[in-house]
Order: C-alpha cells, then structure tokens, then sequence
C-alpha cells in the first residue's frame, strides 16, 4: 500500500476530476476513464429499472435492497476506491443511505459493464479487489458480444454460476426470483464505445 501521503494525493487528484470522468483508486493506482458510452449507459439503466423495480422498490419482487449506479465503494476509507457500475445492498445490511457520497459497507453484489476501454481493467484490477473484500456476487456484462457472465465467491474465489448469451431469459443469483429478458438489454453497437 502507498503511503498516507501518496494516497492523499491520489485521493486530491480523484476528487479534481472532471465532471464527465470516473476515477478510482485500486492498488495504489488512479484510474481514470470517461463516462461510458450509450450501449453501455442502455444497459447499466435497463438492469437498473428491472432490478430495482422488483428488489428495491418490491414491484414484482421481494423488495429488500438498494441498487445504486456507481456508488463510490471505500474498501478501506480513501485506500481503495471503486466505482462499479452496478451495486447492490441488502437493507439489512446497509439500513439507511444517510451521510456523504462514500459507500463504506463492501456490496453483496457488483456489476460491471465491460466496454473496450475498460473490460482488462474490470477483469484484471477489480475483480480480484471485488473478490479481497468478500463481495459475494459479480456480473460482468458486455453490450457488444451480448453476453452476461455471473459469478459467486466461494472460499475467496470466482466461480462461474452462469453464462448467458443473446436473447436468454435468465434467472440469476442472487436476483434469481426475477426472469431478466437478455435481448431487451442490448442494441447495435459502433465502434467508438468506451
């Protein structure tokens, strides 16, 4: 880990960001990228309306979380920062979304929408970090190959629980009580997505 005043200065440095950038802290390293592009907005959106709808608004589901897009994840406050583009917390867990911006209770689910631009990141630098502080669910998802795959973490690693491809309807832990329409998800995409 760096030390307190490398990390404060990453942490300045995050924080002077433009507005249409997200950054994150992870190893010791800002990253940075900017906001994504539409078929990976479409997709971060739609998971959130049918998520959201059935397990934090209890329309059509058991109610019982908060879904956030991009939450600011503190692992450990100011040492390692994520911002996933999906997560989710069981309110038992996390009972009341009072107080700053920081999320500071590690998520009972992530899920991050794979672009070009940050797929090797998303897979390489932050699953691992995901997996270090006991996140138990994980989706990556790519709008470009129509893909969604699911994993839980058993004994402090991934496991593949699903892999679902194109127009699938697909119920996946740990929102298994809800069926996802794949192909609602996806739309053409060009090649200048992030």
């Amino acid at each position: 880990m760096p030390t307190a005043a490398l990390q404060e200065n990453l942490y300045e440095r995050l924080m002077n960001l433009p507005e249409n950038w997200v950054g994150e802290i992870i190893g010791g390293q800002l990253y940075t990228q900017p906001r994504p592009a539409k078929p990976h907005a479409l997709v971060c959106s739609s998971l959130e309306i049918e998520i959201g709808a059935a397990f934090q608004k209890g329309r059509g589901g058991p109610g019982g979380w908060w879904i956030i897009v991009e939450p600011e994840i503190h692992f450990i406050r100011d040492m390692e920062i994520a911002v996933p583009d999906l997560a989710g917390w069981r309110r038992e867990r996390l009972p009341s979304l009072a107080g700053d911006h920081r999320f500071e209770i590690v998520p009972d689910w992530v899920c991050e929408i794979l672009s070009p631009s940050t797929a090797k990141k998303d897979r390489v630098v932050k699953m691992p970090t995901y997996a270090r502080y006991g996140v138990p669910y994980l989706w990556l998802v790519d709008p470009t190959a129509r893909t969604l795959e699911a994993f839980a973490l058993e004994h402090g690693r991934w496991t593949v629980i699903g892999l679902f491809a194109d127009e699938a309807d697909v119920a996946i832990p740990p929102f298994q009580e809800i069926s996802l329409a794949l192909g609602e998800l996806w739309v053409e995409t060009g090649t200048d997505d992030r």
